[in-house]
């Protein structure tokens, strides 16, 4: 019995999945209070798993980099007081289309810089790319099936819009082999960065 929540995007999406069974599922839409509209569905989903919950799943991004601190953060207190475990797995491989086995991903990696991403079979890649407009305009004209899980299609490009959905991550993750899952379980849950942190220095004053 998993218990999945992913908060990568605008759009919330929680859910409890036994097997091929999603036994609760609920979604939201919220722009920056993910915090304020998630523990309600929660508390749902809890009591729709009761005492038999054995795992949590997180979509850990790339996307929201404070939705997936929320997500993370409630996944580790919910694990530690019901003493189960929890992984994050990436939001880019569960969109809630009737997806192929294998596409591609295009994303706004902010700061005029584009993510391109590849998915197969349910693993996120490990050769994602930050490019340029350009080369991502190219790109996309190059593949056949290109999804984005932005709100908004980045460069205008005609691209197939979905959103994560917690009882596909759920199902992946439960599908994994079980040396798999034991080393994923033992690896600390963070965020999908994209880049490394961008700090502003502030300004020297004049003399």
């Amino acid at each position: 019995m998993l218990l999945a929540l992913d908060l990568s995007t605008a759009h919330g999406s929680i859910a409890v999945v036994r097997g091929d069974d999603v036994l609760f599922r609920s979604t939201f839409q919220s722009e920056r209070s993910h915090n304020a509209q998630v523990f309600a569905p929660l508390r749902e989903a809890l009591a729709a798993a009761g005492d038999q919950l054995t795992g949590i799943v997180i979509g850990n991004g790339p996307g929201s980099y404070t939705g997936v601190r929320i997500a993370i953060a409630a996944a580790q207190g919910i694990a530690l007081s019901r003493n189960v475990w929890c992984v994050g797995w990436s939001s880019l491989t569960a969109p809630d289309l009737d997806a192929p086995a294998s596409y591609n991903i295009i994303g706004d990696a902010r700061r005029q810089s584009f993510y391109l991403a590849r998915v197969e079979n349910g693993r996120l890649l490990p050769d994602l790319e930050i490019v340029s407009a350009e080369t991502a305009r190219q790109r996309a004209a190059d593949c056949e099936i290109v999804y984005t899980f932005d709100a908004k299609c980045p460069l205008g490009l005609s691209l197939r819009s979905a959103k994560p959905d917690a009882a596909k991550l759920a199902k992946i993750v439960q599908s994994l082999p079980a040396d798999e899952l034991a080393a994923l379980i033992a690896q600390p849950l963070i965020p999908h960065y994209l880049a490394e942190a961008f700090i502003t220095l502030p300004k020297r004053p004049t003399p």
